[in-house]
């Protein structure tokens, strides 16, 4: 019986101590990040004429780009909530505003589309386009899919949101949409599960779209690390079924940038792909897109793919350039986050190299 006791006693000191240092890792993990240089309440209040992007050297109007929306509001028989990304609609509405297109949104239902807000992902352009009166308003309102003329528009784009794995997919009138714009050579983006829209569109030779094409879209690995049972919840994981359709899948790095241009096809792997693939799109469209300041996201993407495809040495160059600059044009919450997801897949020595370019992008602060 004293023999349990110990055991017993030891468990618990063991617990204790394990207690206690996962509690100090966090606390000393989160001091880590700076304070925000404004207050949530001011970033929230941004509205578009605010962003310099858009109200100096405006682009006279060059016509008109379609942006797409899922209408699916729930995930299959799971109860789980979605609908289209905000960030994935608001940032690309705003490159091609800036360069001169007048924006329609459009969706398979028409009306008041289903949105997923996430609040850790929201930055001064997805506030502002939640400020900005006149896209509200095309939103509440968006075009229903069958109703589209496809001679008004320039390109189309179909914006990501998991709801669009059960409604892009099937809907004949985006089927139609896709091959009069793919065999009029007419640019077409789509983003995370927005490529969900290519699958099941055949042209008039009969051939699926996606044969031979190369792509990128939300990837198995990031379907999964998110939803363990998503084979259960989703008709198919992307991913398979554009490979399925003769697609020739182009997959970068979990959670970072990764664009993929066939033609006038272009494709992006995740809501980190969304400013160059919307600057694609104009690009191919054949215009110089306007020249942005990029986000210090968009500078801890670039700063993490270093990091992936040529190491520590070369991501804390890239860092200290960047700083020196501005010392706030790294997103050390993006880091952070990258380096508890690489915790969680237990790689250790990615984590500890993630915190060390975190430390040493503070340097500058």
């Amino acid at each position: 019986m004293s023999r349990i006791k110990k055991i017993l006693k030891w468990s618990l000191i063991v617990t204790l101590v394990l207690i206690v240092s996962i509690v100090s890792f966090g606390y000393w993990f989160i001091n880590l990040l700076p304070k925000p240089e404004i207050s949530k309440e001011e970033l929230q209040a941004t509205l578009p004429t605010d962003l310099p992007y858009l109200t100096e050297n405006v682009i006279e109007p060059r016509g008109k780009i379609l942006a797409v929306v899922t209408s699916v509001g729930v995930m299959g028989s799971s109860g789980k909530s979605t609908g289209y990304e905000l960030t994935e609609l608001s940032r690309a509405y705003y490159v091609f505003k800036a360069n001169g297109f007048e924006v329609d949104i459009a969706s398979t239902k028409g009306g008041l589309p289903p949105v997923v807000i996430d609040g850790d992902d929201m930055k001064e352009f997805d506030y502002a386009f939640l400020n900005d009166s006149i896209a509200q308003g095309k939103v509440r309102n968006s075009i229903a899919i069958s109703t589209v003329n496809p001679d008004d528009y320039a390109a189309i784009y179909f914006v990501g949101g998991k709801g669009a794995m059960f409604d892009f997919p099937d809907n004949e009138h985006i089927q139609a949409l896709l091959k009069d714009y793919y065999q009029s050579g007419k640019v077409i983006g789509a983003v995370c599960h927005g490529p969900a829209a290519l699958i099941n569109v055949k042209l008039d030779n009969g051939r699926p779209l996606l044969e031979n094409k190369t792509v990128s879209a939300f990837t198995n690995e990031e379907e999964l690390f998110l939803i363990k049972d998503a084979k259960e919840i989703f008709p198919f994981l992307l991913q398979d079924k554009l490979i399925e359709q003769g697609a020739k899948f182009d997959e970068g790095y979990l959670y970072l940038e990764q664009l993929s241009i066939d033609k006038h096809l272009i494709t992006g792997q995740n809501p980190w792909s969304v400013w160059a693939l919307a600057e694609a799109m104009i690009a191919q469209i054949g215009y110089t897109p306007k020249p942005r300041q990029k986000s210090a996201e968009e500078n801890s993407v670039s700063v993490l793919i270093t990091y992936e495809s040529k190491g520590f040495d070369a991501a804390k160059v890239e860092i200290g350039k960047a700083c020196k600059q501005n010392p706030r044009s790294i997103d050390r919450e993006l880091i952070a986050v990258h380096s508890l997801v690489a915790t969680m897949q237990l790689n250790l020595g990615k984590s500890f190299d993630l915190i060390q370019l975190l430390r040493y992008s503070n340097e500058y602060l």
